[in-house]
């Protein structure tokens, strides 16, 4: 066992460096995928029809489709096209795009979820209705929305995961190429799960504490 808590300590540095790396795809693919969501909330209610049902289609090809072949379209497909990309960039336009369309629903639901007298109340004051999206509903919407756009980001870094298929250095594709060295694939891919766990839980811990005070603020 001291061996092995030795090996830990020589592996760690490059793991960390694979774990910032994780890190910097999924805040860089949530600041992205969430605020691409956050218009496809909107125009998935739209008016125009044409508008809405393109909103309605591109929402539903970015949640049929696994993040994996996602990830394998943006890098491999789209230079056929003449799009050709850094393996950085592809893995978070890749993830931004399956954010995008997840995130759409969740946003949109709490944007339903804000109480109909204040909206009404708003528009018997004269209130524009763009004035009402902007600092009534989205703000109002969000915040509803906030403990589910937290637990859909755990999911996100963990998903984040699948660029090894890639090549792309991050904490995965660092433990598997540690395992290819040393012939350690256990030993070096539990140090792995412990990283991931160690970022996970404790997101999780407080995702579930934010949820506990808004409900109480929602229902007082």
């Amino acid at each position: 066992m001291p061996a092995l808590f030795a090996d830990w300590v020589a592996w760690l540095p490059r793991l960390l460096d694979g774990l910032w790396m994780s890190a910097r795809v999924t805040g860089l693919s949530l600041f992205i995928g969430i605020s691409v969501g956050l218009v496809l909330a909107l125009t998935s209610s739209s008016r125009i029809r044409t508008l809405r049902w393109i909103t309605i289609l591109l929402v539903e090809v970015g949640r049929g489709m696994p993040a994996l072949v996602m990830l394998q379209l943006v890098y491999f497909g789209l230079p056929t096209a003449g799009l050709t990309f850094e393996t950085f960039t592809a893995v978070v336009i890749a993830l931004s795009l399956t954010t995008a369309a997840y995130t759409s629903e969740i946003i949109r639901a709490g944007l339903r979820a804000v109480p109909e007298g204040e909206l009404e109340a708003a528009d018997a004051l004269g209130v524009t209705r763009r004035d009402v999206v902007r600092f009534i509903q989205i703000p109002q919407g969000l915040r509803i929305a906030l403990p589910t756009l937290l637990g859909f980001s755990i999911l996100i870094f963990q998903i984040s995961a699948l660029a090894f298929s890639l090549g792309l250095p991050e904490l995965l594709s660092q433990a598997y190429s540690i395992g290819a060295s040393t012939f350690r694939y256990l030993d070096v891919l539990t140090l792995a799960g412990l990283l991931y766990l160690a970022v996970t839980i404790p997101a999780g811990l407080l995702v579930t504490q934010l949820e506990k005070r808004l409900s109480r603020h929602l229902t007082a």
